[in-house]
């Protein structure tokens, strides 16, 4: 997995999640690297190493209602939050409502059906399963025009890379690139690069 340095406060990004929810306390992806791969079979592993934001954090910070001392008592209470999740391997906390997230998670989605990172309220990239239609999609919740435009007048956009990697037939996606990979398999290359660039979505068939 690659690592970026340090990221300063305008570098943030709120990939797949409505402004309501962002500005209800929820955490959004910030500069990031993601990989998936699904198999043929159903088997899934998702690693995101990146970093995420606090955004009612680094708005107070912003507009200077918070103070060092509370900015330091709110960091400790979002490691408490997200360490509780054992797929969360580092946690590390850097400035300005910034973190750094190392996830891990790997499993049989023909048996779980659903699963989503960061978690289930706070769903930024999921995969789902659907027995009746034997179709897996991945998908990365989209935010509407308006809202993204409300978002980037707060300082916030997107800077990431999402991979994903199957030997499985894909029956629609939007990725960006995609390159042929050993047994059989293709890699699907989503580049983003702003807030108003597509969410990522591909569709498997396992039937």
């Amino acid at each position: 997995m690659k690592t970026f340095p340090a990221i300063k406060p305008p570098l943030i990004t709120a990939l797949a999640l409505v402004v309501t929810a962002i500005l209800g306390g929820c955490y959004m992806p910030a500069r990031f690297d993601a990989e998936i791969e699904i198999t043929r079979h159903g088997f899934y592993n998702i690693i995101f190493d990146g970093y995420l934001v606090s955004v009612p954090l680094y708005d107070g910070l912003r507009k200077g209602k918070i103070s060092p001392d509370e900015e330091k008592i709110k960091a400790a209470n979002l490691k408490t939050d997200l360490t509780r999740d054992s797929a969360v391997k580092e946690f590390q906390y850097m400035k300005q409502g910034h973190f750094k997230v190392h996830w891990e998670k790997k499993g049989d989605l023909l048996r779980t059906k659903m699963v989503t990172f960061l978690r289930r309220n706070v769903n930024i990239i999921s995969l789902k399963y659907v027995r009746t239609t034997g179709q897996i999609t991945m998908a990365g919740t989209s935010v509407a025009p308006s809202q993204a435009k409300r978002l980037v007048a707060m300082g916030l956009n997107i800077v990431g890379e999402l991979r994903l990697k199957t030997d499985a037939n894909v029956v629609q996606h939007n990725a960006t690139k995609v390159k042929k990979t050993k047994n059989r398999s293709k890699l699907y290359i989503w580049k983003l690069k702003s807030i108003f660039d597509p969410s990522p979505n591909l569709v498997i068939s396992l039937r």
